[in-house]
């Protein structure tokens, strides 16, 4: 019951702040997901796609700031994402799914980050459920808060 009347309330929260009010999330509000294993054509294999919980579609076009560990994708070409856990427990190495992850399009190019260093980002969170060539959390136009 306590679950229920966290999520109504996140949800109503959400859903009542302006596109550019800055709301502060946990990895805990994105872990409401679930996945459909399809098969894509383009790529000749199946890949899980996400299914967003209404307190998650509700937080899709907002200005959010969220805390984690940030990881190189390709460190070469500034490329980073921000984890819920260090790189030995993420989703690429460990026990963590897709959700933990969020892939990060800096405002500034050209930032430099360690392995697992710990910063806070802000900027539009955009659900991704379809592009498989993209995490299915996007922060566009991310900047360092912390």
């Amino acid at each position: 019951m306590k679950t229920l009347t966290i999520l109504v309330l996140m949800t109503a929260l959400a859903a009542r702040t302006s596109p550019d009010e800055l709301i502060a999330i946990t990895w805990k509000h994105l872990s409401r997901v679930t996945y459909t294993q399809q098969f894509n054509k383009e790529e000749e294999m199946d890949f899980l796609y996400p299914s967003f919980g209404p307190s998650v579609k509700a937080l899709d076009g907002k200005q959010i700031r969220i805390r984690g560990y940030m990881i190189p994708v390709d460190e070469y070409a500034r490329l980073f994402v921000i984890s819920a856990k260090p790189i030995a427990q993420c989703f690429f190495c460990g026990g963590a799914g897709p959700e933990s992850l969020m892939e990060l399009q800096f405002r500034k190019k050209g930032q430099r980050f360690k392995t697992d260093e710990i910063r806070t980002v802000s900027g539009r969170l955009r659900l991704n459920a379809t592009d498989v060539d993209h995490l299915i959390y996007i922060l566009q136009d991310a900047e360092i808060t912390e």
